[in-house]
């Protein structure tokens, strides 16, 4: 039986230290990918300063361009933010991926060309992604701010979460001699 148990932690640990590998090399990739926009944006803005008519660019079509580039970084910065996040506490904050898809759905709404208000189906979804992702929001920070007079302790998003390994330590028969700390529910 404690063979079994051997080889299973054996099993997730080496899981789990995949996932953070994989996790580094999305860090290293999403991170690449936000120079090169950044570099990228820089350059056409530079490029428009310089080149085109001041009042049709920045008051038109271009200024629409330019804001979807700006929050396109802004999304990826946030993705980064998500991916660094998971790297440090070993858990998926909630509500930045929730302020991420938000970001998201607001850039698409911002972008959308002339003639989009004869897309019925477009607009609706947009609409209910917006408000599904506002209420998910608003659950999430109602769920982590304790009730009024509440003495009941409610868990983070930020805070770590205990993964099957620490959940198996408990089995151990020197388990409950030993406080748990913070830093024991950290990978």
């Amino acid at each position: 039986m404690s063979e079994l148990r051997r080889s299973r932690r054996s099993f997730l640990q080496w899981v789990d230290q995949g996932e953070k590998q994989v996790a580094i090399l999305l860090t290293v990739i999403t991170a690449v990918v936000i120079v090169a926009a950044l570099i990228q944006l820089t350059v056409k803005v530079t490029m428009a300063l310089i080149t085109t008519d001041q009042d049709a660019y920045w008051l038109g079509d271009g200024l629409i361009r330019i804001l979807g580039d700006l929050l396109t970084v802004l999304i990826a910065l946030e993705v980064l933010q998500n991916i660094t996040s998971y790297l440090r506490r070993h858990v998926v904050q909630i509500e930045l991926v929730l302020v991420t898809a938000l970001t998201a759905v607001a850039r698409k709404v911002i972008v959308l060309p002339a003639g989009s208000e004869n897309k019925p189906q477009l607009l609706i979804g947009l609409g209910i992604s917006s408000i599904a992702l506002a209420g998910a929001y608003w659950l999430v920070k109602r769920s982590i701010q304790p009730a009024h007079g509440s003495s009941r302790h409610h868990h983070s998003s930020t805070e770590p979460t205990r993964s099957y390994l620490d959940k198996d330590q408990s089995s151990r028969p020197d388990a409950d001699d030993q406080p748990a700390t913070t830093a024991d529910h950290q990978h």
